[in-house]
């Protein structure tokens, strides 16, 4: 690939820059509070290419957040952008149910065969990731006739009612939003650097979990994320969702996979599920889908998709004919360029990189990840406490010498990394120098 942006990092001015700080005044007389906090919500960007954001100021900043896995591909991808604009200029809406474009049967046709299973199978198109959470849980209930929800400890679903509902964390996402739809369980996950499980024992605990406090005739779907992202990219031990599999198989419950952070070749396979060798029945794909435009779906087995009456779902945006133009190229790039194989790369070099941080700062307790999606636990010293007071400090200093990082876990203790799978050894090696200036002065211990 070529850049319009040179490759590194390079700043002109303190972050945030002056024009940056000019915005942000204006931010605040005009956009909801509610709206993003922190250091870097006050650097406002103007251009992007490959693993590299410039801001307004002319600063350079790596990007290990890809707009929280969105372009994972790299920014402004040329092909993406092309398609795009050619779409654009053809036609940009009319509402697919009612008067439909091949776009949205082609993406429907590519999901289809890359998703995993050899049945026959069926998509919609929407939106956002939270909207297709809501379409599958509502298929799944049509489907089964069954209202009850399972998902998992630490999940992030989305901010909708419902998702909100399936969301584990009450802050910032669910706090006083309250009232919540009912029928929604969350039980224990895997978490193999807290619980000390095997992936058998812990999944026998989420079952008697299921089976005492809901019953599994009254399931209609069980919603696992494969890695947990928002969570703290907790990765379920071996065997945790197999067995899981093979109880919604026994007891009639539709399994979804929401792939929605994790999917689309971040973790080195299309989907994340492909490394526990699972089926789901139904899978929720957003973020990466469009390089940056907005699109999800629900793709699942046909006779589940079918179920649902015409006009049960369906909105007048979803698989906009600009978005699916989008994706259709963002496919090609992936085929063409073997970017999940590239993903793989990445993913060594970062266990190359920043694998040996547990045994050398004792601020760090565990790092963990696939491909392009690797966490990074913060404790006290010397226990396994959680420590959002140390990941606080990494954020702030990352972010002030131009490195973006992203926080995670349910106790704001995991620093997430979700870099462009067309990030280089070098960008790696700078960033990573640059938290490790933290992790040096947070440990106790002087670092090996």
């Amino acid at each position: 690939m070529t850049y319009s942006v040179p490759q590194h990092r390079n700043l002109l001015t303190a972050l945030p820059g002056p024009r940056s700080l000019a915005l942000q005044k204006r931010r605040t007389r005009s956009v909801s509070a509610g709206a993003g906090a922190g250091t870097l919500a006050a650097i406002y960007m103007d251009h992007g290419s490959g693993a590299i954001l410039v801001d307004v100021d002319g600063n350079q900043l790596i990007d290990l957040g890809s707009g929280i896995g969105v372009t994972s591909f790299g920014h402004a991808l040329p092909e993406v952008a092309a398609a795009a604009a050619a779409q654009a200029a053809k036609l940009t809406h009319t509402l697919f149910t009612v008067t439909p474009y091949e776009n949205y049967v082609r993406v429907a046709e590519k999901l289809n065969a890359i998703t995993p299973g050899d049945f026959e199978k069926r998509s919609i198109l929407v939106n956002t990731g939270a909207e297709a959470v809501e379409n599958a849980v509502k298929i799944a209930r049509k489907f089964t006739g069954r209202r009850a929800i399972v998902v998992l400890d630490h999940a992030f679903h989305g901010r909708t009612n419902l998702t909100m509902a399936m969301t584990y964390r009450p802050w910032p996402e669910r706090a006083g939003m309250g009232p919540f739809p009912g029928e929604i369980y969350s039980a224990p996950v895997s978490f193999p650097y807290r619980d000390g499980l095997s992936g058998r024992e812990a999944a026998e605990r989420t079952i008697d979990y299921i089976v005492t406090h809901i019953g599994a005739s009254e399931v209609a779907a069980f919603v696992v994320e494969p890695i947990q992202g928002d969570g703290g990219i907790n990765i379920p031990a071996p065997g945790y969702f197999q067995r899981i599999s093979e109880f919604c198989t026994e007891h009639g419950i539709v399994f979804i996979a929401d792939e929605i952070q994790a999917g689309l070749g971040r973790t080195g396979t299309w989907f994340s599920i492909e490394h526990h060798g699972v089926v789901p029945d139904l899978v929720t794909t957003a973020k990466a889908i469009a390089g940056g435009f907005p699109l999800a779906a629900v793709t699942g087995r046909a006779e589940i998709m079918d179920s649902v009456q015409p006009g049960g779902i369906g909105g007048t945006f979803g698989g906009n004919p600009v978005s699916t133009a989008a994706a259709l190229a963002v496919f090609d790039l992936i085929e063409r360029d073997d970017l999940i194989a590239r993903a793989r790369e990445v993913e060594r070099m970062l266990w190359s990189r920043i694998g040996n941080w547990p045994s050398t700062y004792d601020v760090v307790g565990d790092v963990r990840g696939q491909g392009a999606m690797f966490g990074v636990e913060l404790v006290v010293p010397g226990t396994t406490a959680p420590n959002p007071a140390a990941l606080r400090t990494i954020i702030d200093h990352a972010t002030s010498h131009g490195v973006i990082v992203l926080d995670a876990g349910s106790w704001d203790s995991v620093l997430r990394l979700l870099p462009s799978v067309v990030i280089s050894a070098e960008l790696i090696d700078d960033a990573a120098t640059v938290i490790e200036e933290t992790l040096a002065l947070l440990s106790t211990a002087v670092p090996k």
